[in-house]
């Protein structure tokens, strides 16, 4: 219950901040922002969309694949879609996406708990390792080009930032030490979550081939996304080069930190100040959110149906199970 509350409130602030920043930009620009898009453009950044997500799942095929468990990709790609959508709209609920793809591992390909939600969990720090290291380089050329953010936004930010900066930082702190954050630091005794961090440990070691791969295949998931946020402002407005790009996907990755279902509002508050910083209309930023929201909010719903069948499925399997008792 609590949960649902905090996701109402939550989308209930979203929706607040969206509805104030299109009544600042005014429909009548957002319109003229969306006049040079076409439907086969929009079929383009959907089609990229779809491919971070392939990429993602042949990620964690391969993170499977390094701790014993070779699962075939087509087994991988729903539970993957699920896991995104699940962090798409609801980032409030903390390793909820991570939860559901590791209760699909056992149930569907008999993989231990702990070996499951290790393979997640590595696939998590990987993705916000290279989405941390966009962040630096795409605002140090912000600030090196534009100058400081209002006092607000950079303090919002900046606290954001520093916070996932501090973590993945103390997470990798930790793992080149081989020492225990669940056993010393969260005091926890679980034989499982020990596992699941001997799995973490074992595959984070520098000398070792399977880290660096899953680096490569998450860089490059990166790449695209930066590649789609650079054409899709090219589709937009004509001129747009390559470092402004990658501030702009900086500050997408910023928004996405703010648990808000699906960025709603953050993402146009923070993207507005982007775009006009580089001289870019207001309409254009409302446009560019909209268009990767409306993208990803298509690669979600997939991920939702998923669920949904595997609700009735669980469901059926459960009044199966009764009937023969």
């Amino acid at each position: 219950m609590k949960k649902i509350i905090l996701f109402l409130v939550l989308l209930l602030i979203g929706s607040g901040l969206f509805i104030e920043t299109t009544k600042v930009v005014g429909w009548d620009q957002i319109k003229e922002g969306f006049l040079d898009f076409t439907g086969w453009q929009g079929v383009l950044i959907l089609g990229l969309t779809l491919l971070m997500a392939v990429i993602g799942t042949w990620k964690w095929k391969d993170i499977l694949k390094s701790q014993g468990a070779n699962i075939p990709f087509r087994k991988l790609f729903k539970p993957y879609l699920l896991g995104f959508s699940m962090m798409y709209l609801f980032p409030m609920v903390v390793f909820g996406g991570e939860i559901f793809r590791s209760y699909f591992l056992k149930k569907k390909n008999d993989i231990p708990w702990s070996k499951g939600m290790a393979s997640v969990v590595i696939d998590r720090i990987l993705e916000w390792t290279v989405n941390l290291i966009v962040i630096f380089f795409g605002l140090g050329f912000f600030l090196f080009k534009i100058g400081l953010p209002p006092r607000n936004l950079a303090i919002i930010l900046g606290a954001t930032f520093l916070f996932f900066i501090i973590t993945i930082s103390f997470f990798y702190f930790k793992t080149f030490k081989k020492e225990s954050v669940v056993k010393n630091l969260l005091k926890i005794k679980n034989g499982q979550a020990l596992e699941m961090e001997r799995e973490i440990f074992n595959y984070f070691k520098p000398r070792e081939i399977p880290m660096w791969r899953g680096l490569f295949l998450s860089f490059l998931r990166g790449g695209v996304m930066l590649f789609r946020t650079w054409l899709l402002i090219l589709f937009l407005v004509e001129g747009i080069k390559f470092l402004p790009a990658l501030s702009i996907l900086g500050f997408s990755y910023l928004a996405v930190m703010i648990p808000i279902p699906a960025s709603l509002g953050s993402h146009e508050l923070v993207q507005i100040f982007a775009f006009n910083s580089f001289g870019l209309k207001t309409g254009t930023a409302a446009a560019f959110t909209m268009i990767i929201r409306g993208a990803e909010l298509a690669i979600a719903l997939v991920g939702i149906i998923v669920l949904f069948h595997a609700g009735l499925e669980l469901l059926k399997n459960t009044l199966f199970k009764n009937n023969r008792k």
